[in-house]
């Protein structure tokens, strides 16, 4: 009984490990470099639920109001040719909130979708501390 139990234990802890290995972390960061020029893309699909027009809304507020002018904001539709055109340049294959400054591309995708309905403040943070260090 005491065996099976350990041998129990020992598959749920591998059973544990790999499954968590397996997940892949999208908050992707490339060399950082400072540059004068950070532009913030939304990608999306035609067909939109209140979260993805959220990220869209809580994200471009956010720009404008803590960087004006100096960083930029575009929304792009996948399921357009102009859309398609983007996320091909940029490697975006779907729905994806996505910093920009020269080289280096910070994907904040997760983020923005567990915050901005939830916890609009929270994602605005996350953006000023995406941001701040590339300007």
């Amino acid at each position: 009984m005491k065996t099976i139990k350990v041998l129990l234990l020992a598959v749920m802890a591998l059973s544990m490990n790999i499954s968590c290995s397996a997940q892949t972390n999208k908050n992707v960061e490339t060399k950082v470099s400072k540059t004068d020029k950070v532009q913030v893309y939304y990608f999306h699909y035609s067909r939109r639920c209140a979260t993805c027009n959220a990220v869209e809304s809580v994200s471009k507020d956010a720009i404008a109001e803590l960087y004006g002018e100096k960083v930029s904001f575009a929304g792009y539709n996948l399921d357009e040719k102009a859309g398609e055109e983007k996320g091909k340049e940029l490697a975006v294959s779907g729905q994806t909130l996505l910093i920009v400054a020269g080289d280096t591309k910070i994907n904040i995708t997760n983020e923005g979708f567990m915050n901005a309905r939830s916890n609009p403040d929270k994602l605005k943070q996350i953006i000023k501390e995406n941001i701040d260090p590339l300007l």
